[in-house]
């Protein structure tokens, strides 16, 4: 048992690194080719940035690699409470690109403490929950690791940053469900997010309110509780109207123009509009490196981040984009591999969320740059161009590395 242990650490860290720098690789060559301008000429752009980006990554993984679990354990409330922090800093400070996201430290780049917020959740949620697995059977255990996760996301929310709040609440119900709560339990939290999303249109809802009453009754829970549960997703899908209001006019634009892109085609769809030319205009084999013409003459907006996938697409075309996917979910679904046959619930929840996170990102920013989902400001895990958001990507393989390998006792 122990030998087979040491064998599978062995072999285990050469795959996990592998994937994420084959997925580092392909960014680097777009973000190449976006680099290259008229005359051939490499500007110091996002190319040249992502390159010394990589210094300060791989310090932070090994940075991670070479701390210990029960240190990791141990103090990640204090990293928490860290972290609430330093996402409120950037309120004190001047605005970038008029948000409060980054933090100026005197660099030619900013930091942005809401990308380390991602996985230092995820360790608080696994510490919590894996101490705490005898109760959480009950309802009301549920509270405080939403709670958790709400705090930081609440705060990221007025920056505003959108797309990395909805991240930060993404692995608490994938880790609640791993460490057993409940599945009825689950529904009740997820239940008003149909509610109100099915609220806006009279078929969908009537449904929703069938196919509720449905599991209400099969769960069988306390007469009153069952009843205050159903019709109180009825009431918050009347109020749906109200919330919808509380949207700004941008967020509103973007979900309208989802389902009709020519009600702004020059505005709050023209990002969507100009990255589906550019992965349609690539073909199967793309037109080949620096030949992309939405990406050089600048139709394509954002490219060097949330859209990067579609400079991928026009210039390397389909194969390359499938390529990259299977290698995202391999990777994926090597951490899920790896968190089923933990032998210690702390590791194995870590596991659950970084590969939530992981899978969260890739399907956002995939999903918008094909008009399938309004557009959010995700980038592509490896891929994209920043850095913060590389650097807490391998400090996640890290993780990965450090929660997955077996203890050799």
């Amino acid at each position: 048992m122990v030998k087979a242990a040491y064998n599978s650490s062995q072999n285990f860290p050469l795959s996990v690194i592998l994937l994420p720098l084959v997925l580092t690789l392909i960014g680097l060559i777009a973000l190449f080719s976006i680099s290259v301008n008229q005359f051939g000429v490499i500007a110091v752009t996002a190319f040249t940035k992502q390159l010394l980006f990589m210094i300060p990554a791989i310090g932070g993984f090994l940075v991670i690699l070479f701390i210990p679990k029960y240190i990791i354990h141990k103090y990640i409330y204090f990293a928490y409470g860290a972290i609430l922090l330093l996402v409120t800093v950037p309120f004190l400070l001047s605005t970038i690109a008029g948000t409060h996201r980054w933090i100026n430290i005197g660099l030619p780049v900013a930091f942005q403490p809401s990308e380390f917020a991602k996985w230092i959740v995820v360790v608080c949620l696994a510490k919590y929950l894996s101490d705490h697995n005898l109760e959480i059977k009950k309802f009301r255990t549920l509270i405080f690791p939403i709670l958790i996760a709400l705090f930081p996301a609440a705060i990221i929310l007025q920056q505003p940053d959108l797309g990395t709040a909805l991240i930060l609440l993404t692995p608490v119900f994938p880790m609640l469900y791993w460490v057993g709560s409940r599945p009825f339990h689950l529904f009740i939290l997820m239940a008003p997010i149909f509610s109100i999303g099915t609220a806006f249109h009279n078929v969908s809802f009537t449904s929703w309110a069938i196919i509720m009453g449905i599991i209400v009754y099969i769960a069988r829970p306390n007469l009153i509780f069952g009843i205050v549960l159903y019709f109180v997703n009825i009431f918050l899908g009347l109020l749906a109207p109200l919330l919808w209001n509380g949207l700004r006019p941008y967020q509103q634009k973007r979900i309208l123009t989802l389902f009709n892109p020519e009600l702004d085609p020059l505005g709050a769809a023209y990002q969507t509009i100009q990255s589906k030319v550019a992965i349609g205009s690539g073909g199967f084999f793309g037109k080949g490196m620096g030949e992309g013409t939405q990406t050089h003459l600048k139709f394509l907006p954002v490219q060097e981040s949330d859209f990067i996938i579609s400079v991928i697409g026009e210039e390397f075309g389909f194969i390359t984009i499938a390529f990259m996917l299977v290698v995202f979910a391999l990777f994926i679904l090597k951490i899920v591999n790896l968190a089923y046959y933990s032998k210690e619930r702390f590791a194995g929840l870590v596991l659950i969320g970084i590969a939530t996170i992981f899978l969260s990102h890739v399907f956002v920013n995939t999903a918008m740059s094909i008009g399938l989902i309004p557009v959010k400001g995700l980038p592509l895990p490896f891929i994209s161009a920043g850095g913060s958001f590389l650097l807490s990507c391998y400090v996640m393989v890290s993780l990965i590395i450090k929660m997955g390998m077996e203890t050799i006792e």
